[in-house]
């Protein structure tokens, strides 16, 4: 099995879900995680919005988010909602392993470092998800970061795999030849339709991993 995350809103002005084959199947899957990210943004949660947020993570098999921007917005207060969405999400995460559910991924662009506060509740403070990117059969290119020129500090994207679910990685790496890396695009290479920044898919790497279930 192949999953992976890649932050392409530079190709779409709206997500699109998985290409299904008609509207009627897609819109149920969109509808879902417009929801989920509503009730994520939420300054508490009521026990009914929590059983919400359960019954909508039930329906789909990954976690798939993003965080709040840093770029738009005051600090503390964006500081303040990621902290409270990663604290949500790893909430989920530890109420879906008591339930017995083992092999699960929260992936996405959660918009923040891994040393930031708030993305404590999913990459420290005792949490047991793993990130594909420190998992021993990632192959990297030597940087560090996923967003802009890759640098420690554009490090904003996430594959996150439980123990048992990162147990199975065969394999993983970073994909960047859909971005334009540096001022003339000669920091690493991009595909060949790629003329300028313009051109990009993204700005931002995909990280992928194959996983043997």
């Amino acid at each position: 099995m192949r999953l992976g995350t890649f932050n392409v809103e530079n190709l779409f002005d709206r997500a699109a879900a998985m290409n299904l084959p008609t509207w009627a199947e897609g819109k149920p899957i969109l509808e879902d995680f417009k929801r989920l990210n509503d009730l994520i943004g939420k300054e508490t949660y009521t026990n009914a919005d929590k059983q919400e947020m359960h019954t909508i993570m039930g329906r789909h098999k990954g976690l798939l988010t993003q965080d709040k921007s840093k770029g738009f917005g005051v600090s503390a207060a964006a500081n303040t909602k990621r902290k409270r969405q990663a604290q949500r999400v790893h909430d989920i995460y530890e109420e879906r392993l008591q339930e017995g559910v083992d092999l699960i991924a929260v992936v996405g662009d959660l918009n923040d470092t891994p040393d930031s506060d708030p993305l404590t509740p999913l990459v420290t403070n005792g949490s047991t998800l793993v990130d594909v990117m420190a998992h021993p059969k990632f192959v990297g290119d030597g940087r560090l970061g996923t967003h802009g020129n890759g640098t420690k500090s554009g490090k904003l994207d996430y594959l996150l795999m439980s123990p048992k679910l990162a147990a199975t990685v065969e394999k993983a790496g970073i994909e960047r030849r859909g971005a334009w890396g540096g001022k003339n695009g000669t920091l690493f290479p991009h595909l060949p339709e790629i003329k300028s920044a313009k051109d990009a898919a993204s700005d931002h790497a995909a990280l992928w991993v194959e996983l043997d279930i």
